[in-house]
């Protein structure tokens, strides 16, 4: 596969700019002639889960959008792009440390009737410890101009390390929690479809409406930290594993990177 970005082609400046601004725009991480399949297989999938929508706990379908989360041991197409081995490379490269699994989430902003999703952190969301250095890949598999839900930028708020947890649908949960960060410099950053956006799980994003005729479809990928432990919170990924607090996320649900071109 030809990729415009591998690992040995992220620059040192390109290094600076993400462990600096806690985000990078990264072309090229999967390659042209890989977009379709990638885009046909997540469209098809989420289109039979939907239905489920009320029942399933991982699937939420709302005016934000259509979010399908940790599916990959469901879907052969989606695990082969969560087990992406380029983007998974990348991030590590990015990260400076050895990474494994979160989880992944297909993200869908439906055409016509999608709301924004507001100013909000990753991080505080998760049932995480010892996990400085976590991030996320933001996969477009379509284009994604600004008027189809790309992503705005918050630069350097991954060093806010304290907030508490946020909301998608309301920004004023952050901005009340840190009123400085209303007036902070917004970077947005429209991407062609195999692009993809490298975010700090700590750097504040949200995503204007989708506008457009069309679905904006995006895969998530989360990665974190290979110390990471289970912090006690609920969460729909860890809530059916019967952790205790202070128990490593290992296991088959959280592969290293370093085994992901075994896995697909």
């Amino acid at each position: 596969m030809a990729y415009k970005t591998t690992p040995d082609s992220v620059s040192d400046d390109a290094l600076r700019s993400f462990r600096t601004n806690g985000f990078i725009h990264i072309p090229g991480v999967i390659a042209e002639d890989e977009v379709s399949g990638y885009y046909d297989a997540i469209q098809t999938f989420s289109e039979g889960i939907r239905p489920q929508t009320s029942e399933h706990a991982r699937v939420k379908d709302h005016d934000v959008f259509t979010q399908l989360v940790n599916f990959w041991p469901e879907n052969e197409g989606i695990r082969k792009l969560t087990f992406h081995p380029n983007i998974a490379a990348i991030a590590e490269k990015l990260a400076g440390v050895p990474l494994k699994l979160w989880h992944d989430h297909v993200l869908i902003k439906q055409p016509g009737k999608s709301a924004p999703t507001s100013f909000h952190q990753d991080q505080p969301f998760w049932p995480h410890d010892n996990s400085p250095n976590s991030l996320s890949a933001w996969v477009a598999l379509c284009d994604v101009p600004v008027e189809k839900g790309c992503m705005t930028f918050l630069p350097g708020t991954h060093r806010h390390t304290d907030l508490p947890t946020q909301s998608t649908r309301n920004e004023e949960v952050m901005f009340e929690a840190c009123p400085d960060l209303r007036w902070s410099q917004r970077v947005t950053v429209p991407l062609k479809a195999g692009d993809c956006t490298f975010h700090h799980s700590r750097c504040a994003h949200m995503a204007t409406p989708n506008f457009t005729d069309d679905p904006r479809v995006a895969h998530v990928i989360i990665f974190m930290d290979g110390t990471t432990t289970y912090s006690g919170k609920g969460h729909v990924v860890t809530d059916p594993l019967g952790l205790d607090p202070g128990d490593p996320l290992n296991g088959d649900f959280f592969p290293a990177v370093s085994s992901f071109a075994d896995l697909i």
